[in-house]
């Protein structure tokens, strides 16, 4: 396993265990002065980590930083589309059990589908086309909540449910485009790092004073354009959308200069985000079989539970069975099918 896909496991480990945060964890609204708080950061920017390394992991399969072309470019763009079937399918099946958890793989599915017509993009394009989503995105989406009432699953799926697709394709744009470079690179982690922080400045930052301006205005201001100036998790709000999109980049690039030097004790993590899906998958079905005691508990005890097992088993799996079951699956599956469109199949 080369160092590129350890910080990659490993980001995406993070997002995982921070998920799991989300969904069982018991927090407080974040202050930089109490480390009680800390964890809170989970909230939203663990699935927009998640969302970010989804756009990574379809330009791997489609040839990284060398984009596949010809047969080799079709067969890509059949196991992207085959994965997100499987993806989706999966992902009823875990919104069918009717926990509390807002189930996010519906929507992975979507936005895998969404990125096929742009495999073949350049980076700078990519990420030109994320900042235009992570604009237009949010005022599309506050637009059609505030006009098209029930809308019915497709509307929710795209538009306004928890994880609006019209708005994350940004984040798997920018995935994407980042699969695009030279990840290998010793020079690509700082530059990440410094580029993620400053997103995160100014989209939080900006974020902030537009609401205080909102707050202090003195004469009413329209519903959507409060709903716009925020920097709430899950708001989707374009100050929300580049502050955590920095944030995605600047632990990616860390989980990257780390998986060198840090290598084995990161293996717990990396082992986790190397079954990602499985992962998380496991985790949903536990809390259905737990039902509603797992969201009502005064202590972080449930969250540790899932941290811990999911780092023991995970690693256990990765050790001695390598692949995790669905992501085998995925593969596998993908894999057969694309390999009739002609040439030799990808591995």
């Amino acid at each position: 396993m080369t160092q590129r896909i350890v910080g990659i496991d490993v980001a995406r480990g993070l997002a995982v265990l921070g998920m799991y945060g989300a969904h069982v964890g018991v927090t407080e609204p974040f202050d930089w002065s109490t480390p009680g708080t800390w964890l809170d950061v989970v909230n939203g920017r663990s699935s927009i980590l998640f969302a970010v390394l989804a756009g990574v992991s379809i330009a791997i399969i489609s040839g990284g930083r060398s984009v596949a072309a010809g047969p080799a470019l079709r067969r890509s763009r059949v196991r992207v589309l085959v994965r997100a079937v499987l993806v989706f399918a999966i992902g009823l099946a875990l919104v069918a059990l009717d926990t509390r958890i807002a189930v996010i793989l519906p929507v992975y599915a979507v936005l895998f589908v969404a990125a096929i017509p742009v495999l073949r993009w350049r980076p700078r394009w990519l990420f030109v086309a994320a900042g235009v989503a992570a604009v237009v995105g949010p005022v599309v989406a506050v637009l059609v909540d505030l006009t098209a009432g029930e809308g019915g699953p497709v509307v929710d799926l795209l538009f306004t449910g928890h994880y609006p697709a019209v708005i994350w394709i940004a984040f798997v744009l920018v995935g994407l485009g980042v699969g695009r470079l030279e990840l290998a690179s010793p020079s690509i982690g700082p530059r990440m790092l410094l580029a993620g922080v400053s997103l995160s400045v100014l989209g939080y930052g900006a974020g902030v004073a537009a609401e205080s301006a909102v707050a202090s205005s003195t004469t009413p201001v329209p519903l959507d354009v409060r709903l716009l100036a925020t920097v709430e998790a899950h708001s989707g709000s374009p100050f929300e959308v580049v502050g955590s999109t920095g944030f995605a980049l600047a632990v990616l690039a860390l989980c990257l200069l780390a998986a060198r030097p840090l290598r084995i004790p990161l293996y717990p993590v990396a082992a986790v985000g190397s079954m990602a899906l499985s992962a998380y998958t496991a985790h949903v079905v536990i809390v259905w079989a737990i039902g509603d005691g797992a969201f009502t508990r005064a202590d972080n005890g449930l969250y540790l539970a899932f941290v811990v097992g999911a780092l023991v088993l995970c690693s256990l799996w990765a050790r001695f069975l390598g692949r995790g079951p669905l992501e085998r699956l995925l593969t596998g599956v993908s894999t057969r099918l694309a390999a009739p469109v002609g040439g030799r199949a990808l591995r």
